[in-house]
């Protein structure tokens, strides 16, 4: 009697809890799993090249005198902007100035001297006519004349290399660069085309030198082929924007020591960014694929069976599909098999897939 009552009690209770209705199950509805998803796409590739470079200067000249003398004046601010044309170092020009004002004052000798035989010789050669002058005194002022002649050329030459001497006294940047520290300073003693005063560096623009395999000279050789080959260029361990250069230069001959090739990029360097000598990382398109199917590397996941994508299907469950990888240019994978190019593929979320799961699309956005 006193099961029966019990019994009748905790009916009584379920019924009140259901509102006075059956307690019939509900089905359970499938969970769903918070995916993103990318397009796969088929076009062209690019396959890139990444390797480590240096920046070098585009061209670099070590400044000397062209002529000896003591050194004046150093008109440049070490390691700061000289521009092309602009005078940088100056060297004592007295001796020079007295050389070159010596030079014309022979000059203006030997001219009056080559006026005053021309004016004999003027005067007397219509008296050899009529015998009044004898012809071994007439070829006497006419050869004096030629000697005269003869002088004045030597002279105004001597003036113009006493010019050019004086010139050299000034030295000017031979391009827009930067100056290195001074090798010597005012008051030392320079000697012609021997002393070393300081070093010029052209960075504006700079070169970028690095060096490739050469099984990626074909494909370099056929991206110039096509077109300027853009190179793209950054400073590892910092946040500055990645900078664009162009290729302008491959050595004439592989290293057979390391197999590899030279080969170098200008970049404009407007902005100083590059210093001769940086280590720098280096990008470049090698060779074209044409009409590929490619996905976010991302996408790309393996199993024992074999590298796979989700595939998000209409209807929201997404089907694992076994795919055949090919090569990578920086953050897509080209598919060889097992896509067409208008599937969606799962990019992140993968690991709490299986196959046939249902899943929910999410984005970045709040």
């Amino acid at each position: 009697m006193l099961i029966a009552v019990l019994l009748a009690a905790v009916v009584a209770v379920q019924w009140f809890r259901g509102g006075g209705r059956s307690s019939a199950k509900t089905p359970a509805q499938p969970t769903t799993v918070p995916v993103k998803v990318a397009n796969a796409h088929r076009g062209d590739l690019d396959l890139t090249l990444k390797v480590i470079g240096r920046a070098e200067a585009y061209s670099t000249v070590t400044v000397q005198a062209r002529v000896s003398g003591q050194l004046q004046q150093l008109m440049f601010q070490p390691g700061g902007h000289v521009k092309e044309g602009q005078t940088i170092i100056r060297i004592d020009l007295s001796l020079l100035q007295a050389q070159l004002d010596q030079s014309l004052g022979n000059l203006a000798k030997d001219e009056a001297q080559l006026q005053n035989a021309q004016t004999v010789l003027k005067r007397y050669q219509p008296l050899l006519g009529k015998g009044y002058v004898a012809q071994s005194d007439y070829d006497t002022y006419k050869a004096n004349e030629g000697v005269y002649a003869a002088s004045v050329k030597a002279d105004k030459a001597a003036v113009e290399l006493a010019r050019t001497q004086l010139s050299y006294t000034e030295i000017k940047a031979p391009f827009e660069s930067i100056a290195g520290a001074p090798l010597i300073y005012p008051g030392a003693q320079v000697t012609e085309n021997n002393t070393s005063i300081v070093v010029l560096n052209q960075i504006r623009p700079i070169h970028v030198t690095f060096s490739i395999p050469e099984t990626g000279l074909a494909g370099i050789k056929e991206s110039m082929a096509r077109g300027t080959v853009p190179v793209t260029i950054s400073i590892p361990g910092t946040k500055q924007p990645a900078m664009q250069a162009d290729l302008d230069f491959i050595n004439n001959a592989v290293d057979p020591t390391t197999s590899t090739i030279l080969l170098k990029a200008r970049y404009g360097n407007d902005s100083d960014q590059l210093t001769p000598g940086q280590f720098v990382e280096v990008v470049l398109p090698t060779t074209r694929l044409t009409s590929v199917v490619t996905v976010p590397v991302v996408a790309l996941q393996n199993s024992p069976l074999g590298s796979f994508v989700f595939v998000l299907n209409e209807d929201g469950t997404v089907t694992q599909r076994i795919v055949t990888a090919g090569p990578s240019s920086g953050n897509q994978i080209v598919i060889e098999k097992g896509l067409t190019g208008s599937e969606r593929v799962v990019v992140d979320g993968q690991l709490l897939l299986v196959d046939g799961a249902h899943v929910r699309i999410v984005t970045d956005n709040p």
